[in-house]
């Protein structure tokens, strides 16, 4: 029984029991093991740093899955469902145009339209807004003891930002959240029928929400990113009415779902190593280097796809032409290869903790970074400061069941009530 045991593959298995809570124990088996692994889903995925990092920034791969991947067992399950609504063309084509999804110069052009509201100066001016909202959510549950981190803090706090930068006018939170959910649950390496019909549904209602938006803001301009998006489509080609509408999804989905994942699985981690909370409380000057470490050891995307062009070497391994591979950015974090023997330890002094490829790297780096980072500094910095023993609740944290963007549901905290920022 043993022997053979040890002789049978490791393979990737996000159904295996405990998956959701941990995926770093099937990680390390996997980078020691097949690092560079076929797996039965399709995609072949990468799971050791030195693999991800050059995957991610080799120019010569594609994101563009209508060009340049070839048909398989997802695509032809998307294909089948498609056929069950009207419209599937439109659905077909819908967020293609984003820039996640397109290769230069396509998606040259449009980061450079989108990233003048990303510079690092635009983004620190955003932190008087980052506080002040911080503050606000943590004074609403200041008198009760009890918070929920999701609902009450890592949501709404990205969630009003990202709204603010575009322009966009108040609408109901809790359909938009929903709505977004079921969209990248698409980003998964395995999803039943029934989530494919929900994120079909959904992108329904998104794109209904975004077409009624950007009319309402062509009667609206004001000084913010909308205005200045639809500006650059009606000065002429630069943006396509199909290339606006998937810049505005795509902004306004990865613009708080990333967010909420850092703040929720960061402030997981903090309550789990209540020495590394204490030290981060107590020395201000951890700030930066806090958050890095935080998305190193539970990144809030687990993984970031590539399409090969033409057949790729790499791990000692040849991956055909024309296949997706998927950069394990969770596991390439925890890598010992590059992190060392302490590579599952949490330590907010890392001197390295900013290597981290959570936001990626190369071309499709995540323009979001910076913003990402003050969020998450600001939510979490103000939430271990301001109130005094922090502790999970019962029933204790409750995982969202995604793959890709894996984070919580919800998290119940307790703490001492009344007290006030210091």
């Amino acid at each position: 029984m043993g022997a053979s045991a040890s002789t049978e593959p490791v393979l990737y298995n996000p159904f295996e029991p405990g998956y959701p809570e941990d995926p770093y124990r099937q990680f390390a088996a996997l980078r020691e093991a097949d690092p560079v692994h076929e797996s039965m889903a399709g995609p072949w995925i990468l799971f050791r740093y030195d693999d991800v990092n050059r995957l991610l920034r080799d120019a010569s791969l594609s994101v563009e899955e209508d060009r340049s991947a070839r048909e398989g067992p997802r695509a032809e399950a998307f294909e089948r469902l498609l056929a069950e609504f009207d419209q599937g063309e439109d659905r077909r084509t819908r967020g293609t145009r984003a820039m996640l999804n397109v290769d230069p110069p396509d998606h040259t052009r449009l980061r450079r339209l989108v990233s003048k509201a990303f510079t690092p100066r635009m983004i620190e001016g955003l932190r008087p807004l980052v506080e002040r909202l911080v503050d606000e959510h943590l004074d609403a549950v200041a008198d009760r003891g009890r918070l929920d981190v999701i609902a009450d803090l890592a949501f709404p706090l990205p969630f009003t930002v990202i709204s603010e930068m575009l322009g966009m006018p108040d609408a109901d939170r809790d359909l938009l959240r929903d709505w977004s959910h079921a969209i990248v649950k698409l980003l998964d390496p395995v999803i039943s029928d029934d989530e494919v019909r929900e994120a079909f549904v959904s992108s329904d209602h998104m794109t209904d929400h975004v077409h009624e938006v950007i009319a309402w803001k062509r009667a609206h301009p004001a000084d913010d990113l909308l205005t200045a998006l639809i500006r650059a489509e009606e000065d002429g080609d630069r943006l396509t009415p199909e290339e606006l509408r998937d810049q505005v999804v795509l902004l306004f989905i990865a613009g708080h779902e990333t967010t909420v994942n850092l703040i929720g699985n960061g402030t997981l981690a903090l309550l789990r190593h209540p020495d590394q909370l204490t030290r981060w409380r107590d020395d201000p000057a951890l700030d930066a280097n806090a958050v890095d470490e935080l998305l190193r050891y539970d990144a809030p995307v687990q993984f970031s796809r590539r399409i090969t062009v033409a057949p790729l070497e790499i791990g000692g391994r040849t991956v055909p032409e024309r296949t997706f591979v998927l950069a394990g950015l969770a596991s390439a974090n925890r890598d010992p290869a590059r992190w060392g023997p302490t590579a599952d330890h949490l330590d907010l002094g890392r001197s390295d903790a900013g290597q981290h490829v959570s936001f990626g790297s190369g071309t499709h780096f995540c323009l979001g970074a910076a913003l990402a980072r003050l969020e998450g500094q600001v939510a979490m910095g103000r939430l271990i400061r301001r109130f005094d023993a922090l502790a999970l609740a019962d029933p204790g944290p409750e995982w969202n069941g995604r793959m890709n963007l894996r984070g919580l549901a919800r998290l119940p905290v307790t703490f001492t009530p009344g007290r006030t920022p210091s």
